[in-house]
């Protein structure tokens, strides 16, 4: 007997994610949801959970399509048998593995039959296994963006159309797309936030007493998991009729004109970018209405569509996490409602009784705009430009990352071996010969980036908290391109007797923001022990991903007061330099050192680590994010 699910209906709390759920399960043309929360909270249970709740489906006995009888595919071979049988089975629920290629997802040539029968035969693809089902992405953020994008095509669109070698086919795939994603673990970029049709924020319950009924029924389900799904079968299968009703009733649906209307400008007032969120406000709120058991939608089902639509597509501030104001929400709310859809609405005034608390915010730091100009990049040490380590490999060039697709190339060395074959058994010969023409190449995406370390003095008082907010501030900035550009960004300070690590590598904007929210500054100059700090970090990121490119970012004045193990300190420092040069990284000093009589020490010890050389009159942090990314290009 297989193992049930954990029942959707016993899960505690987790009201606004279980209704995001169950919409898109009435109307998978909503376009899924996106499930943001910390590991620990109940999304790939409560995922599960809605597959095991979906009605069976009718299918032909063998269909790969899993076509309605009733309705079937051209594409299908099986229900155009004159002898087909019908059968009842459970709605599928695919789950997407991260290294899946893009013919694994969206189907390609059946070799096998090409190569017995002789003819073109598709090998259908995840998006068939998931039509009328569930098709289930854990940690979407990690996904490859081009198939990311396939599957929210298809999702939108209710169809999956291929194109290979010699053939094009064409057939549907309409499913419940649910992704989750940790935060701490990186965001989608906006383009495919957008894509998704709803998006939920979960956390764990903070009421005791409702952390230990969560904890009581899982123990229980553990126990005896039969014995546990079946005294919840009554909840379960209600909830099922109460789906089906849904899915008869919202064709009825009526979303009468002055309802757009009020839907437009709430989109307007909230500053969304596009029209997505305006046609997926009007489905969410359609659907709402049908699993109410209502046909006519009202001002409440908006309202509690724009929770679930508009967080993930309103216009945001730099690093401000994806939310939705609820007070601000409810006064527009209560002014569109007595405001006449053409009339001029005054601003909405602040409601001093709302019900609902506002969301949580993240809390901002804003660095103003330098006035200077760009620095001069003066290269001390080297008649030649600096070593391109730092800079950049195309995501799809990675000699060892994941191979996603195939392109045709009559030169290549890394043959993608089955797109070659399909292309040379596409002709029918009765020989099956390879020509040059045939080959194909791998393309492959890695994952490797960029790690942008940054080393920063924080000894002393007022300029040393400049230094450390410029530092804090291009870290955030350079976090909210690291999703795209696979970097990863770190951060050491120096400070009384040693170097500390603030921020191992990272590329979560919430994890920095957590991390650098106090800033120690004051005491001596360690220098020597943090470059020592530093090259401990880069070996240990060379021995994981030794192809990667490394940016070291040293923000200092160059005194150092600190001995290290017996040394002076500045040919310590200037020793620990040496030994950064001989690694393949890329070195930018920003001089920091201020007053009419100067040393030149960063100069010098840009010039032992055989890096660049940058005076700053005024650190700021666009200066330092302005350098870095020249670096990078």
């Amino acid at each position: 007997m297989n193992q049930p699910r954990y029942p959707f209906t016993a899960i505690v709390g987790q009201d606004q994610l279980k209704t995001a759920l169950l919409l898109n399960a009435v109307n998978p043309a909503i376009g899924g949801v996106l499930i943001r929360g910390h590991k620990g909270s109940a999304k790939s249970t409560a995922a599960r959970a809605l597959a095991a709740l979906l009605p069976p489906i009718r299918t032909v006995v063998g269909c790969a399509f899993n076509c309605d009888p009733d309705a079937p595919c051209d594409a299908c071979p099986t229900c155009r048998q004159p002898d087909r049988q019908v059968e009842t089975r459970p709605a599928p629920f695919i789950t997407l593995p991260l290294g899946a290629t893009e013919d694994r997802v969206v189907g390609t040539l059946d070799i096998q039959r090409v190569l017995r029968e002789r003819e073109h035969a598709f090998q259908p693809g995840m998006l068939a296994a998931a039509h009328r089902g569930v098709l289930y992405i854990d940690e979407v953020n990690l996904l490859a963006d081009h198939l990311v994008d396939l599957l929210l095509d298809a999702a939108a669109m209710g169809v999956n159309t291929v194109q290979r070698e010699g053939f094009a086919i064409t057939h549907p795939a309409r499913f419940v797309l649910i992704g989750t994603m940790n935060p701490e673990e990186g965001d989608l970029r906006p383009q495919l936030l957008d894509r998704f049709g709803l998006m939920v924020d979960v956390v764990a319950p903070t009421d005791p007493a409702e952390r230990a009924e969560v904890v009581r029924r899982r123990m229980a389900f553990e126990r005896d998991p039969h014995a546990f799904a079946a005294a919840w079968r009554a909840e379960e299968d209600a909830l099922r009729a109460r789906i089906l009703a849904a899915r008869e009733r919202l064709p009825h649906v009526h979303l009468d004109d002055d309802m757009l209307a009020f839907i437009a400008r709430l989109c307007v007032e909230f500053e969304v970018e596009g029209v997505r969120a305006d046609i997926t406000l009007c489905k969410t709120a359609c659907t709402l209405a049908a699993f109410d058991g209502r046909t006519h939608v009202t001002p409440d089902d908006v309202r509690t569509a724009a929770e679930l639509v508009l967080p993930h597509r309103r216009r945001r501030q730099p690093f401000e996490q994806p939310h939705l104001d609820r007070q601000r929400l409810d006064d527009l709310m209560r002014d569109l409602t007595d405001t006449p859809p053409n009339a001029e609405g005054d601003a909405p005034e602040p409601s001093p009784d709302g019900d609902s608390p506002p969301a949580d915010g993240v809390e901002e730091e804003t660095f103003a705009p330098s006035p200077t100009a760009t620095p001069h990049i003066q290269v001390v040490g080297a008649a030649s430009p600096p070593r391109p380590h730092g800079r950049r490999a195309a995501a799809t060039q990675s000699p060892r990352g994941r191979y996603v697709r195939a392109v045709r190339d009559p030169h290549a060395t890394d043959i993608a071996f089955d797109a070659t074959l399909r292309t040379a058994l596409g002709r029918g010969d009765a020989h099956i010969t390879i020509q040059r023409d045939d080959l194909h190449r791998k393309v492959r995406e890695g994952r490797t980036g960029t790690l942008i370390l940054f080393v920063v003095d924080a000894s002393g008082s007022m300029a040393a908290r400049r230094r450390m907010e410029a530092a804090k501030g291009a870290v955030l900035t350079l976090l909210g391109d690291a999703y795209r550009q696979r970097d990863d960004v770190a951060l050491i300070a120096f400070r009384g007797p040693q170097a500390q690590v603030l921020l191992p590598p990272t590329h979560s904007v919430e994890l920095a923001e957590r991390a650098l929210r106090t800033l120690p500054t004051g005491g001596r100059t360690p220098l020597a022990h943090a470059l020592t700090l530093a090259g401990e970090m880069i070996a240990r990121a060379h021995r994981t991903t030794p192809e990667r490119p490394i940016v070291l970012v040293l923000i200092t004045d160059g005194k150092a007061n600190v001995p290290l193990d017996g040394r002076d300190p500045w040919h310590a420092t200037l020793d620990a330099a040496a030994h950064l040069a001989a690694q393949p990284i890329t070195a930018i000093v920003l001089d920091t050192e201020q007053g009419v009589v100067r040393h030149g020490r960063a100069a010098e010890l840009a010039a032992a680590l055989r890096g660049v050389h940058i005076p700053l009159e005024d650190v700021s942090a666009e200066q330092v994010v302005r350098v870095v990314q020249q670096t990078l290009k």
